[in-house]
């Protein structure tokens, strides 16, 4: 979900939790990823094959 652009209160919202636990698991999966920015977390995602397609 964060690759896909839903802002952090928007996916506690989806997932029932704070937004500061997404904060922190965001944060997380950059430092464990060494990524620095939500576009390279995207990119990653989409190399990966996370990214839900829409069509």
């Amino acid at each position: 979900m964060i690759a896909e652009g839903y802002k952090n209160k928007d996916i506690a919202d989806y997932l029932y939790i704070s937004p500061k636990t997404v904060e922190k698991h965001r944060a997380n999966l950059m430092r464990k990823l060494n990524l620095h920015s939500a576009t390279e977390l995207t990119v990653f995602a989409m190399e990966k094959g996370l990214l839900v397609d829409s069509q």
